[in-house]
This record gives structure tokens, C-alpha cells and sequence, in this order.
């Protein structure tokens, strides 16, 4: 059977045109470049508020912190999670166990989230310095513990193995 013009231009771009209707791999691997770069930025890994001066004690510890309420202390201030609670000097000065600043803080931040089912205290990190005096370390986690934040962890730098740290 004999074609037409048109039949045999169709049968032609039909031919041509075969071939083009794969997948564009060139935009799928940009949209996959840029996914890899976004989640590599955004990635949760905890961090622990730091100042220039408050220099970590050293462990071997190889746990990794969890997100959690943080008390830092600072070489003039007592901060929970980055506000300034009372200042380091009066903490010296007193002898009470109980800090009321620090504790009313505290007891602020525990009615923000209440407790899951099945635990029976608050987790919470300290950060201090190595130079910390053990009185001043001893009233912020007695106050800690009174207010219902009895899972207390210390932040640490880790030791590298070898000796180096």
C-alpha cells in the first residue's frame, strides 16, 4: 500500500520524536542535589549553649546529649535556656540549698510542658564551667531537684582516645 505525503512526514516525526519521551535525569538529579544539601543543613543534632567563657570540663563520656532544658553558668550569671535567672555573686553569699529565683524558673518551665506518662521527673543539663565551685553546683541541682527536675546531666567536652582532648 502506497502512502501519502503526509503519512510518510507523520511516520517520520513519529520515529524522530520516539525517543524523547524518557525521563529528564538532568532536573531529577538537581531536585535530589539540592534535597541532600537542604537535609545536610537542617540536620537535628543537639547543641549545647556555649560562651567564650565557660570552658567544659573533660570526659570519656560517649553519650550524646538529648534536647532538654539547659542551666548554664556563666562567670556572672545563672542563665535557664539563655535568660539571665540571678547573678553568680549572690549565689556565693547565701547559704540557703534552695536558690527562689532559679526555682521559680524552673517551676515556670515545668508548667510549659507537662510530664509524659510514666516518668516521674524532668530531664535537665547543666552547663558549667570547670572552675564552678562545688557549693554553687550543689544548690543549683538541690533546686533543680526540689522544682521536678531530678534527671540531671552534666555537659561535658569528650576526651579523644590517645590521650588528646
Amino acid at each position: 500500500m502506497k502512502m501519502s505525503r503526509r503519512a510518510k512526514r507523520m511516520h517520520r516525526n513519529h520515529k524522530r520524536n520516539a525517543n524523547k519521551n524518557g525521563l529528564n535525569l538532568t532536573a531529577l538529579m538537581d531536585i535530589f542535589t539540592i534535597l541532600v544539601f537542604f537535609l545536610m543543613v537542617n540536620q537535628s543534632e543537639v547543641e549545647v549553649q556555649n560562651t567564650d567563657s565557660v570552658e567544659l570540663p573533660v570526659s570519656v563520656s560517649e553519650n550524646k546529649p538529648e534536647e532538654q532544658l539547659t542551666v548554664l553558668i556563666t562567670g556572672n550569671d545563672l542563665l535557664v535556656q539563655g535568660r539571665s535567672v540571678v547573678a553568680l555573686s549572690v549565689l556565693k553569699q547565701g547559704d540557703d540549698e534552695i536558690i527562689p529565683a532559679l526555682l521559680s524558673e524552673l517551676e515556670y518551665q515545668a508548667s510549659r510542658t507537662p510530664l509524659l506518662p510514666g516518668e516521674d521527673s524532668r530531664p535537665v543539663t547543666i552547663v558549667g564551667d570547670k572552675g564552678t565551685e562545688y557549693a554553687v553546683l550543689k544548690k543549683i541541682m538541690s533546686t533543680c531537684a526540689k522544682s521536678g527536675f531530678a534527671n540531671i546531666s552534666l555537659a561535658v567536652n569528650q576526651k579523644q582516645p590517645g590521650g588528646a582532648g
